[in-house]
């Protein structure tokens, strides 16, 4: 039960822009429609990811990697 969800301020920060941005555009939809306030929103949403990688390669994100040992399966016992 060591294993971690990986919350990380990275993770949170992307998801955290994806949320605004689908609101800004579900709200854009309701006001009127309001078109621009639709496209901004789609926007937030395709920037999110990006947001996580960038402060993810800045030392942000949860620090593992492919080569963790948590990652690898356990050797067989003989």
């Amino acid at each position: 039960m060591a294993e971690s969800h990986e919350s990380s301020t990275a993770a949170w920060t992307a998801v955290v822009v994806a949320l605004a941005g689908f609101s800004v555009g579900g709200l854009g939809l309701v006001l009127g429609p309001n078109w621009l306030m639709f496209w901004v929103g789609i926007g937030l949403v395709v920037v999110a990811p990006l947001v996580g990688l960038v402060l993810g390669a800045a030392g942000l994100g949860s620090g593992r990697d492919a080569a963790d040992p948590v990652d690898q399966p356990a050797p067989p016992r003989s």
